[in-house]
């Protein structure tokens, strides 16, 4: 796994178990994607209201992605998106009962069994080139 800020580590570490893997490997997508395009740029990895923030601070290119574990929703991860934003409404509608959704701000994905990739791909390259969209 890639290093991350000691704060990071530690969000991480108070997920349970099953949680931790399924944004570790949610974290490695981020990562994967940015290398991936160059329009996305470096990923600022930091806390925002103590969960893991991904930012791209550098190009400004995309909307904040973070990463948690929603309590009332046992057995899920989630990757939350700045609500004022389409991009919930825009997964909804694409991919529908494919996740559960938490208003317009969260995308809830289980975290034990397997997950599509593909979709989850999209909807994280959405956030990071979000601004570049708009454009």
């Amino acid at each position: 796994m890639r290093s991350m800020p000691q704060d990071v580590r530690a969000a991480f570490d108070a997920f349970p178990p099953e949680v931790v893997d399924r944004l570790a490997a949610i974290r490695t997508m981020i990562f994967d994607l940015a290398a991936s395009d160059p329009r996305i740029g470096t990923i600022t990895e930091m806390l925002k209201w103590g969960e893991p923030a991904y930012l791209t601070a550098a190009t400004g290119s995309g909307s904040t992605i973070r990463l948690g574990w929603p309590r009332r929703t046992p057995g899920h991860a989630a990757v939350y998106f700045i609500c004022r934003t389409t991009l919930v409404d825009e997964f909804r509608a694409k991919f529908g009962g494919l996740y559960r959704y938490d208003g317009r701000r969260a995308v809830l994905i289980p975290a034990p069994g397997a997950v599509a990739a593909a979709p989850l791909e999209m909807m994280l390259l959405s956030a990071l080139t979000y601004h570049l969209a708009k454009k």
